[in-house]
Order: C-alpha cells, then sequence, then structure tokens
C-alpha cells in the first residue's frame, strides 16, 4: 500500500486529540441527560428538532434528517418517545401516506426540564474551556469536516434504509408491515414501531 498518505506525527497527535476530546465529551453529555432526565443524547436531540418545528412536527423523513439518524433508528427512538408520551406519530395532514412526529405537551415539558442541565453542561465543558478564537475555529472545523462527509453520508443513510428493507423483504416476504420488524419513517407506524 505505498500509495497510502499516512499521518505524520503531529496529524496523529491531532487526530488522537480530535477523537478522544468527541468521544469523553460525546459520552459525558449522555451520561448527564441519561441521569439527571432519563433520557440519551439522541432523544433530547429529536425533542429538540420538534420543539423548533412550525407546530412542533415534522415529517418522520425530515426529522430522521434533522437529526442525523436512519430512518429505521429513528423509528425506534420515536417509539420510545410514545410510550413516555413525549411524542406521536400521527398521518400527514397534507399527505395522507406520509407520517409526522409531533411532540406532546409532556415532551415539551421533558425537553424544558432537561435544557437547563444539559446546558450546563454543554457551558462548563465546551463553552468555558475555550477561547472566543478556539470557539470560532471550531464552528469553522466542525463545518468543513460535514461539508466533507454530506455526501458520504447521504450514501450511508440510503445503504442503511436498503439494508434494513433487504432485512425484511428476506425474513418476510410479502408482507408489507415487515412482521413488526421494521417501520418506514414515513409508512404508517403500526406496531413495528
Amino acid at each position: 500500500m505505498s500509495d497510502v498518505r499516512w499521518l505524520t506525527r503531529e496529524e496523529q497527535e491531532i487526530w488522537r486529540a480530535y477523537m478522544t476530546a468527541n468521544v469523553e465529551f460525546s459520552a459525558y453529555v449522555d451520561r448527564q441527560l441519561r441521569r439527571d432526565s432519563g433520557m440519551p443524547m439522541a432523544y433530547y436531540e429529536i425533542l429538540v428538532r420538534l420543539s423548533e418545528a412550525e407546530g412542533r412536527c415534522l415529517r418522520m423523513s425530515q426529522l430522521a434528517e434533522a437529526s442525523l439518524s436512519s430512518r429505521s433508528r429513528l423509528s425506534h427512538a420515536v417509539a420510545a418517545l410514545e410510550k413516555n408520551g413525549w411524542a406521536e406519530r400521527r398521518p400527514s395532514d397534507s399527505d395522507r401516506r406520509g407520517w409526522v412526529c409531533a411532540l406532546t405537551d409532556a415532551g415539551f415539558a421533558a425537553l424544558a426540564a432537561a435544557a437547563p442541565g444539559h446546558v450546563t453542561a454543554v457551558r462548563e465543558h465546551l463553552f468555558d474551556v475555550l477561547t472566543p478564537e478556539q470557539l470560532t475555529v471550531l464552528r469553522d472545523v466542525g463545518r468543513a469536516i460535514s461539508a466533507g462527509l454530506r455526501g458520504e453520508c447521504a450514501t450511508a443513510r440510503a445503504e442503511d434504509e436498503a439494508a434494513c428493507e433487504e432485512a425484511v423483504n428476506l425474513c418476510c416476504p410479502g408482507d408489507d408491515q415487515g412482521a413488526g420488524t421494521h417501520q418506514d419513517a414515513d409508512a404508517d407506524p403500526g406496531a413495528g414501531a
């Protein structure tokens, strides 16, 4: 593999520092939310996206994209949110084939209760430890990395959906509902979510 552009010692140091900070910070924020609010970061992010949407609801496909989740993964998360009474799925008013996820009053209350602790954790362990200049660089770096991965992430989400559909078809040929094993993000939620 002579064509591999191996990392230099300095690049390895940068990579490891980035990975360590990213993993530790994400784990810390997730632990804080689970401990103080009884929800993982992924659920908090879904509730935030719904709270910011017009009418506090989004099509399932839009919510999956906004929360950087595959549709099948989102469907399972929304099922858990529904079980807690924090969200509900219903047919779209504009398109009876599509489904939307709506934030309930209980979900908004759970988000409002979780937000102060979450914001404090983020402020103390990100904003308070970096200078304004470092924060500007961090924002720019985050945007650059995301832009560079945008196409790859879209492809990965599409492949994830295709793999899930294939698994349902292998498991349950001819069964549009997949016998409760998979839930398409814009399909009728049924019992499978």
